[in-house]
């Protein structure tokens, strides 16, 4: 007996968890434990390579890294620590190309995703060696290729085409992965500061290894076709792509670049911003220093707030008028990406020199970059979730993270550019790429957007 005869196929009129399948509860807790463990390893990567990794007396026993810091011109310090995070920041978004091709070639969702898991958390409990840190990004890049798309694209094919719950769906998953982001920085992030680095990334580990066995618990309340694959393509072939998926496809792929440019400001947070913040922000509770990394779950417990309030804020509008579509919403979001950065050029700006700066400025940038997040990322997934073609559903969103290997890229690059200049001027680059993006955002909803995506009307999009 095949493992897809011995599971049944899920229940399409399942509503036991919150309205929905049950098989979103597991998805979405499967999803909160990858990112407490993803979140809470990148909130110290650049902490730990600044502070401990990168010194001398202790990068000598990391293995190869004089052949990379090679390829990286020989730099040193902060932009070599900016470099690195740059690299594995934007690798982990290129491989969900590679993972969507394993799962709609060979291995089928389930199968990659499980296999994705395992090596991200071999790439956790590696972290805790000097030798083995760039082994350890290495299955961390590779895992987190196989698990990202597939688990996402688990969550739409729950629902059939005609399912309005699809949305809510994405908005519940993007809570969960908010979840596991605010609890992170509080247990690895502390672990790894107070009591020692190693110490937050095995945390982190034990975390992925959650997460896994949720995921196979869950196993038999997830579509049928995530398990056989070759039976699926032997007695159900695909049919053949349609001009209108291609259009689809391409609107899609042109949207790429310019959220890459986008995302820029947003995940700066867990780079430059974060060894700015170290340095110069006045986290102190008494006489005592508060953990740098509290500033992830400030900045995730903002994001999650603002997530509901703008759905809810959006569910209320089309009450009684029209609801903006989805590239509408994402330049809004782009005019508060905007506006969240120049309240770090206030921070920086209105601070004396030589005086820690306040909180107020860094807690408002929170709040307004977090309406911004709330307008953008989640709604360009749903996008492309929604005009994917079934024929290459997991690839195409495995191509949506194109966009974050490139803005990461340019995270790290620009990152380097810390130590070397004022830091108004570096807070003010960064709001030229939000206004950049936000320009080619109006031009293609009025030149192209039409004509590439067709007039269907916009769905409920996630957390919109």
């Amino acid at each position: 007996m095949t493992v897809a005869e011995a599971t049944p196929r899920f229940d399409e009129n399942d509503t036991s968890f919150l309205g929905h399948p049950k098989g979103l509860g597991y998805l979405a807790f499967t999803e909160a434990w990858e990112r407490f463990s993803f979140y809470g390893m990148q909130a110290l990567l650049v902490l730990y390579m600044t502070k401990s990794l990168l010194l001398p007396g202790e990068v000598e026993q990391v293995a190869g890294i004089e052949q990379l810091r090679a390829l990286y011109g020989g730099i040193d310090g902060q932009p070599f620590a900016s470099a690195i995070f740059g690299t594995y920041a934007a690798s982990v978004y290129l491989t969900p190309i590679l993972g969507g091709w394993l799962a709609d070639r060979f291995l089928g969702k389930r199968r990659t995703v499980l296999l994705g898991a395992i090596t991200m958390a071999v790439g956790h409990f590696l972290m805790a060696f000097n030798a083995t840190f760039l082994l350890a990004l290495l299955c961390l890049i590779l895992g987190s290729g196989m698990f990202k798309g597939n688990i996402a694209s688990q969550v739409g094919s729950l629902y059939n085409a005609e399912d309005l719950r699809r949305a809510d769906a994405f908005q519940i998953f993007y809570l969960a992965i908010n979840a596991g982001v605010i609890a992170s920085p509080l247990i690895v992030g502390t672990l790894g500061e107070t009591m020692g680095w190693h110490w937050g990334f095995g945390a982190a580990g034990v975390g992925m290894l959650i997460g896994l066995v949720i995921y196979l618990a869950g196993q038999k309340y997830l579509p049928r076709e995530h398990f056989d694959v070759a039976e699926k393509t032997a007695k159900e072939p695909k049919e053949p792509m349609t001009r209108k998926d291609w259009m689809a496809t391409a609107a899609l792929i042109l949207l790429i670049p310019v959220l890459a440019i986008a995302i820029v400001p947003n995940n700066q947070i867990f780079n430059a911003y974060l060894v700015w913040g170290d340095a110069d922000f006045a986290l102190y509770w008494g006489d005592e220093k508060l953990p740098t990394t509290w500033l992830i779950t400030l900045d995730a417990v903002v994001s999650v707030s603002f997530l509901a309030i703008v759905a809810g804020f959006y569910r209320w509008w089309k009450t009684r008028w029209t609801e903006p579509d989805e590239l509408t919403k994402i330049i809004i979001g782009s005019l508060f990406s905007i506006g969240g950065m120049a309240c770090l050029y206030l921070a920086a700006a209105t601070t004396p020199e030589g005086e820690k700066i306040g909180l107020f400025w860094p807690v408002m940038f929170h709040i307004v970059n977090s309406i911004g997040f709330a307008h953008m990322l989640p709604v360009s997934l749903a996008l492309f979730a929604r005009l994917a073609p079934s024929q290459i559903n997991a690839t195409v969103i495995g191509l949506y993270y194109l966009a974050f290997f490139a803005g990461n890229s340019l995270v790290g690059w620009v990152g380097g550019w810390f130590e070397t200049m004022p830091v108004t001027q570096f807070w003010l680059i960064h709001m030229g790429f939000a206004a950049a993006a936000g320009v080619v955002f109006v031009l293609f909803k009025l030149l192209l957007a039409k004509r590439l995506m067709g007039s269907d009307e916009p769905e409920d999009t996630a957390l919109a």
